[in-house]
């Protein structure tokens, strides 16, 4: 799974150099930044009232840290992962069943960020056939790459990973009704959640929630190179973002391909800046929940468009772990979304290959 510096440890490398954003701030549109989840984070926007977001901004992102954090010792998900068994959600079984209809929907609920990146999570889970899994939070930390210090195993221990597999896997994790009440049973105290693959993706999303609820309907919201965008920039056009070229020594303007964002998010994950290294074998941050070792494969990096973004960050991360031949073959099918893979062929040359609809948003 990917993960952020602080938030969720390498988050935030896997997508700034690999999607990151160009929204320099237009002279007739504001732009507010700060840092979240590891990284750092830009909003542009135009505003006739001319208000400053950026309170509220940090706020809510604060809000979301506390409830998907597995590095706040009282986040929400932190009280899941230590839970013995069960976890009250803190809401009704009804409130509950109505945002699965739409996880982005449940303003006012209590641990309604927490609730949005399970559910999502769940979905795609599902769609990737098992493997996006954010149970594979012990096998993070074994690897060097979660909330534990960060230091690559000095030795694989193939027992350890065959005991850790035991907590992998999201049917581990169910939704129950206790006297009208939504409760999360875990089939094992080991079991936990890792939002590494939702978090930005979802912090995207619920900043532009509050841009649109005040009324701005042009805005470019960037968290660690994640995108959403919504109607034109101050020239008149749609707004332009750049697929990183993944290699080592690529920089930040790098860019494989240009494409214009029409109402659109994007996310991006890669496997070539977030490793560790073990007798000259490199180990990625992109960990299987069918083998519990990091998934090797040609695929360099995995861009996934949609409507949101919450989605689209679950996806891309699925990607890299499912490898170019199943990944291209699932975001072709999937309604909704399009994506942009690149890969070294067989002579290690640099190749990309995209769904159909992406060759309308290159520029």
């Amino acid at each position: 799974m990917k993960n952020s510096l602080k938030y969720l440890p390498l988050f935030a490398l896997a997508t700034i150099l690999f999607g990151a954003c160009q929204n320099d701030k237009p002279p007739s549109y504001l732009a507010v930044e700060g840092e979240t989840m590891g990284t750092y984070y830009k909003v542009t926007y135009l505003d006739s009232q001319m208000r400053d977001f950026k309170g509220p901004i940090d706020s809510l992102l604060a809000a979301v840290n506390q409830e998907i954090s597995t590095y706040e010792p009282n986040s929400t998900v932190t009280q899941f992962n230590q839970a013995k068994d069960e976890f009250a959600l803190g809401l009704s079984y009804e409130d509950y069943s109505k945002c699965v209809a739409d996880p982005l929907a449940c303003r006012g609920l209590k641990n309604r960020h927490f609730l949005a990146n399970f559910l999502i999570a769940r979905v795609a889970n599902q769609r990737t056939s098992g493997n996006f899994d954010p149970t594979v939070m012990p096998l993070v930390n074994y690897w060097g790459f979660g909330y534990t210090p960060h230091k690559g195993v000095t030795a694989v221990d193939s027992l350890k990973i065959d005991s850790l597999m035991q907590y992998v896997g999201f049917e581990k994790v169910d939704l129950l009704e206790h006297n009208g009440r939504a409760v999360l049973k875990k089939s094992s105290p080991g079991v936990q959640l890792d939002f590494g693959g939702t978090g930005q993706g979802y912090g995207i999303d619920i900043v532009a929630e509050l841009l649109e609820l005040n009324g701005i309907n042009n805005y470019l919201v960037d968290v660690g190179g994640e995108c959403r965008a919504r109607g034109h920039n101050a020239k008149g056009e749609w707004w332009t973002i750049g697929i990183n070229t993944p290699t080592p020594e690529s920089k930040i303007t790098d860019f494989t391909r240009i494409v214009e964002l029409k109402n659109l998010s994007v996310s991006t994950s890669g496997n070539y800046r977030n490793f560790h290294e073990l007798d000259g074998q490199k180990y990625s941050h992109f960990i299987s929940p069918f083998t519990g070792f990091p998934e090797k494969s040609t695929l360099h990096s995995a861009s996934v468009f949609g409507k949101d973004c919450l989605l689209p960050d679950a996806l891309a991360t699925g990607f890299m772990v499912m490898g170019l031949d199943k990944a291209y073959a699932l975001a072709s099918q999937l309604e909704g979304i399009e994506a942009l893979f690149i890969y070294s062929d067989e002579n290690g040359k640099l190749q990309v290959k995209q769904t159909p609809g992406v060759e309308k948003f290159l520029k």
